[in-house]
This record gives C-alpha cells, structure tokens and sequence, in this order.
C-alpha cells in the first residue's frame, strides 16, 4: 500500500485543479527548437487491442479528445472506484464524436479481449467511444510511466495488497494533438467534477 499512496503522491504534483482557468496547460517537458518554437511533450504512437479485438492506434484518436487510465479487471483496491467515476464522464460525453476514454489493462496475460469485452459489458459500454485495451506488457508499462507519467507496474511482493500489480488513480486528459493538459485523481469525485469541466474547456478550445 505504500508503495500504492506513493504512487497517488506523485501523480498529484501534476494535477491541474485550478477551478477558474480559462487555457489548460501543457504538462511534461518541452523542448525549444532553433527557431523559438517550444515543442510540448506527446504520447507517441501506439498500437493496442480493445475489447472487441480490434487493433486500436494513436490514428484512432485523431481529432479526438481523450481520457486515458491504467487498470486491470481483478484489482481488489481502487479500481471500482476509478471506473465509476470514469462512467461519469463517459455518461456525460457519450454520443460526441470528438471524444474517446482509453483505459489500459495492466495486467494483459489476464485480461483477454474476451475478459475485457465483459467487464466493458458489466459497466454498460456500447460502441467504441471507451477503448479497453490490452498488449505487450512492457510496452503498456512504458507508455504509462513515460509517456502519461504515472505509474503503471507489477508489484509482486504484495500480491494479497495490490492483487500483484500497482498504478496510480490517475486519469489524463490529452488533447487533439495528444499533448497532456491534465493529470487527475481518478478516485476523488470532485477531482473528476473538475476534470469534467477541464474536458469542457478544452472541447470549445479546440473548436474555435
């Protein structure tokens, strides 16, 4: 559990909370070219499989906006909570195609594409609006500790805490060019209230 609260410690430093912004930031490093021109961090391209078996990429979330998580469906700790509250925002947004939820099993030898299929079914997912998507283990574990910024791992010397694997509760929101604009806690509701509102924001900016 330690291990699990360090997690959500070092996710908060990133989390946008401010309540009257009116632009999100931009969150990782940047780099300035030689021009001037500051070039904001951005997940790269991936390639995974979602519930319905079929491959998803970063193409697929071209034009979109989209929250991101790390999850696997046995988690005996905050998982349930993380996915009530990301129904809420897939409540809210549902129907817009502008918008996707990509949730990332971490425990892929597990969580099958039929194993993900029902637990989407379970939390009354339709359609392809929320991705569940599984893969190379490593590979699911790099994109979230260096790309989103959170954790994403296997904890086996706490198999009876943690279920065997440890992540943050984090959930990411990532723009249209999937630039990172915020970092939330997954677990708190007014958290999500917020990053519900951010979500908002960063819609009507981007359709200006």
């Amino acid at each position: 559990m330690k291990k699990l609260l360090l997690g959500f410690f070092i996710s908060s430093i990133f989390i946008s909370c401010a309540s009257d912004q009116t632009e999100l930031p931009f969150l990782g490093p940047t780099q300035t070219l030689a021009d001037g021109t500051v070039k904001h961090h951005q997940i790269p391209a991936f390639s995974f499989v979602n519930q319905y078996g079929d491959t998803v990429t970063n193409a697929d979330f071209d034009g979109k906006v989209y929250v991101a998580d790390f999850f696997f469906t046995t988690c005996p700790t905050i998982c349930p909570v993380m996915k009530t509250q990301m129904s809420r925002i897939y409540d809210k947004f549902k129907g817009r195609d502008d918008f996707k939820i990509l949730s990332h099993t971490i425990d892929p030898y597990h969580d099958s594409v039929q194993v993900l299929n029902e637990y989407a079914a379970r939390l009354g997912v339709e359609g392809d609006m929320w991705n569940f998507v599984t893969g190379n283990q490593d590979s699911i574990y790099a994109i979230g500790q260096k790309s989103y910024m959170v954790t994403a791992a296997a904890d086996t010397a706490n198999m009876a805490e943690t279920g065997g694997f440890i992540h943050s509760g984090a959930f990411i929101l990532v723009d249209k060019q999937r630039h990172v604009r915020g970092i939330y806690d997954g677990t708190v509701e007014q958290e999500v209230s917020q990053l519900i509102r951010d979500l908002e924001l960063l819609l009507n900016e981007e359709e200006k």
